[in-house]
């Protein structure tokens, strides 16, 4: 087989892994589902406490960096992506068979807290290692030549891809299961998709897809001080800054719709899952649309723009909460399908051009650990959301039972999004022009 027959049979499987990590990863969103209605109706959980408990569940993604700087900087037999994405497999699928051994009866908050958060974990460092593998192969030039994708946000939006048919078949699938399957067989099923991505990665060796070296490759100090040194030049440190702010100003308010969804509305199972299944197709047509349109557009413009429709739908729900489009003749289910469900994944639309960006912007050799520190940033700022939705639940008085005081949280939340566009001139404005003056 000559050079390019190699070349394309390198991109094909290493889209493949990709493919696959990123799908498994958007699957999750298939155990999830159970574990909500799991912690609402089995061990009956009020909405602030399962609000606290997912938001918290998060936290192993805060240690992104510490992942990709180890990824980075530590082989195994000369590998250092595949091995890491095997140990996050693996991890995830112990944790939700774990999970799965346990009955409604006889477990409890902290024990289900601890396996999620190891859960957690694993996926962590699998996200990790596949962001740092799209970093290093979009920054090659001429890739596309070689049978890879170029780095001109192809292989961005493919990932994109794969996570949200993920999410699509997650969330189809998840919202049919919770009505008719237990909770214990979903996590033993995803568990068993993990073992499978477990083996097939164990499987192949990392040097035959030829991935670039590293030939700055070094400790975890030296990995630590190029870090440090990325983050210090201005437009990657206020960039990453204008996306915290813009999750961190923003109080969540996830587990009290989803109570109110349920309790006050009566909305079923199965009706939430078509609405997670509505957003993921909204994903997916959005990688499409975004590398069909946006991918050379303003960065500072895509992601201004999606923060005002976050808050245009968070004043909607607003309305709907008051029974507005009710009285309109629009049944609760349908708004619930269409808008709950773009709203949702509104939130993670600013993560594809800022990804192009921040790709575009990272110095060579620190692509795990830059694309780590940034997703451990967003992790950690709607986490901080997550409480402040929590704050607001509470000041606005939102129980359980009692939702009265929802639309004025509502329209606070709205104008918590509007704040980070005073911030927008963190971001930096055409960047390709901006990188083509530094090579020169």
């Amino acid at each position: 087989m000559g050079e390019k027959g190699k070349g394309k049979e390198m991109g094909m499987m290493m889209k493949c892994l990709l493919g696959m990590g990123y799908w498994v990863q958007g699957f999750r969103c298939f155990p999830w589902l159970a574990i909500i209605f799991f912690l609402k109706d089995g061990l009956q959980i009020d909405p602030s406490t399962l609000q606290i408990l997912l938001n918290s569940a998060n936290l192993p993604m805060v240690g992104k960096p510490l992942y990709g700087v180890v990824s980075d900087s530590l082989y195994f037999y000369g590998q250092h992506r595949l091995p890491y994405i095997s140990l996050g497999a693996i991890l995830q699928a112990v944790s939700w068979i774990a999970v799965a051994m346990f009955s409604s009866s006889s477990i409890s908050i902290s024990t289900i807290t601890f396996y999620l958060l190891l859960s957690n974990l694993g996926a962590s460092i699998a996200e990790v290692a596949n962001d740092a593998m799209v970093a290093e192969i979009s920054k090659q030039p001429g890739s596309a030549k070689k049978g890879k994708p170029s780095s001109s946000g192809e292989l961005q939006s493919f990932v994109w891809m794969a996570s949200s048919v993920g999410g699509v078949l997650g969330n189809l699938v998840g919202g049919i299961a919770i009505e008719k399957l237990s909770p214990r067989f979903m996590f033993l099923t995803y568990g068993a998709i993990l073992i499978i991505q477990f083996l097939i990665t164990i499987l192949v060796n990392e040097r035959s897809l030829n991935l670039p070296k590293n030939k700055s490759a070094g400790g975890i100090k030296d990995k630590l001080a190029e870090l440090a040194s990325a983050l210090r030049k201005p437009e990657i440190a206020y960039s990453i800054g204008w996306l915290v702010a813009s999750y961190a100003m923003t109080p969540a308010l996830v587990g009290t719709m989803f109570y109110y969804q349920t309790q006050a509305l009566g909305i079923d199972s199965s009706v939430l899952g078509i609405s997670k299944v509505f957003g993921q197709v909204g994903m997916l047509l959005w990688s499409f649309f975004y590398n069909k349109s946006l991918k050379s557009a303003s960065p500072r413009r895509v992601m201004c723009a999606i923060q005002v429709t976050l808050a245009v739908f968070m004043v909607s729900d607003s309305f709907f909460v008051t029974k507005f489009y009710q009285n309109m003749g629009l049944p609760d289910s349908v708004y619930v399908v269409i808008f709950s469900g773009l709203q949702e994944v509104l939130f993670f639309f600013k993560i594809l051009p800022f990804s192009v960006l921040i790709a575009q912007l990272c110095p060579p050799g620190c692509e795990g650990s830059l694309m780590a520190f940034v997703m451990s940033a967003i992790a950690l700022a709607m986490i901080v959301g997550g409480y402040l939705g929590v704050a607001l639940a509470s000041f606005v008085g939102v129980t359980g039972t009692n939702f009265s005081g929802l639309p004025l949280g509502l329209l606070i939340q709205a104008a918590c999004t509007i704040l980070p566009l005073f911030l927008s001139s963190w971001i930096p404005d055409h960047v390709k022009a901006n990188v083509a003056k530094k090579k020169e």
